[in-house]
């Protein structure tokens, strides 16, 4: 079982403010790290208006140069949004800094005003996606080769040989069989879309893929109390699953595994949000079993620090043991 925190660094105007919430980022995975925490994911977006982190490999040197053996996962990385060469350079330099440490999902994007920020058509974002996978390929060798025209060479090279491992993101049918004809790793929006990757890679040659993991919820919280945690969680994770449900709408096609919420039963009824006693959270992680994956999303919608590390500090002590104890995580 792979265990991850998560962050996105979103944040309403009633949340943590952001001096604050990238702390203690850097703080709860610091704290992973030494549990021996597979990943720490990071997110990007852009121009949004509570905050959204829009420079999530920034954040991910900050974190790497605090941890020791924790992977930073650039999940998704908005690849349309970044000039090629420079976005080559500063992962070649997040591996040097850490090397093997630094993955990432690649991203289309779907957002028309990151677009319209950055002045790229949207229309053309799989164009500018291919240019710039191909660029990376080409920049990681270390080697001179041509750009637009031009000679150019990036330096360093990754201290990976080949650069950073690369998984491709989507939400959609399309994304899944794009990945699964260029040969990446596929990590989807949904799970559904993992049987047709798959299908579709076979067809193209390749070999299986990673296994997909099983996913736990896309909230979890460990409390000794549910009934009282409950309403101080529930106003952060019903604006960070509202706004993720707005923002699909822009998507036009695709599945993800956020809906709209407007109330405490709302979110209660939701299968991916979950507030568990210690036991309950130790019988649905043992429920998942091996080769399954769990995320704390620890700062979902601003939720306050102290909240928090409350809920973390819960599953340290009275679940990860008994995790380690019938095998499914690993002894630290």
């Amino acid at each position: 079982m792979q265990l991850k925190i998560r962050y996105d660094m979103n944040s309403p105007s009633f949340g943590a403010p952001h001096p604050v919430l990238y702390r203690t980022a850097i703080d709860q995975s610091i704290w992973a790290d030494k549990l021996g925490f597979d990943e720490v994911c990071l997110a990007e977006h852009h121009g949004a208006e509570d905050g959204y982190c829009p420079s999530s490999m920034i954040q991910a040197a900050s974190i790497l140069g605090a941890t020791e053996n924790i992977t930073a996962h650039l999940s998704a990385l908005v690849v349309t949004m970044h000039d090629p060469l420079r976005l080559a350079e500063d992962l070649a330099v997040l591996d040097n800094i850490a090397p093997g440490r630094i993955i990432f999902t690649a991203g289309m994007g779907y957002r028309p005003h990151e677009f319209e920020m950055f002045g790229r058509d949207i229309t053309k974002r799989l164009a500018i996606m291919n240019e710039t996978m191909a660029t990376l390929k080409a920049a990681w060798t270390g080697e001179p080769f041509e750009f637009r025209g031009r000679t150019v060479r990036v330096t360093p090279r990754p201290a990976t040989p080949g650069g950073p491992k690369i998984y491709m993101g989507g939400s959609t049918e399309k994304s899944a069989i794009r990945a699964a004809k260029a040969g990446y790793q596929y990590y989807p929006g949904h799970p559904d879309l993992f049987k047709i990757y798959e299908a579709e890679r076979e067809k193209a040659g390749f070999p299986p893929p990673e296994p997909q993991l099983k996913s736990g919820p896309s909230f979890l919280y460990v409390s000794d109390d549910p009934d009282r945690d409950w309403p101080l969680i529930a106003p952060h994770v019903a604006y960070a699953t509202n706004t993720y449900a707005e923002w699909a709408k822009e998507r036009g096609v695709g599945q993800t595994r956020y809906g709209a919420a407007d109330s405490i039963e709302a979110l209660k009824a939701m299968p991916n949000i979950e507030v568990l006693t210690p036991d309950e959270c130790f019988d649905l992680l043992v429920g998942l079993g091996d080769q399954s994956a769990i995320t704390f999303h620890a700062l979902l919608g601003g939720l306050d620090p102290e909240i928090s590390w409350r809920g973390l500090r819960l599953f340290e002590s009275a679940v990860l043991p008994r995790l380690r104890e019938v095998g499914l995580v690993k002894a630290k």
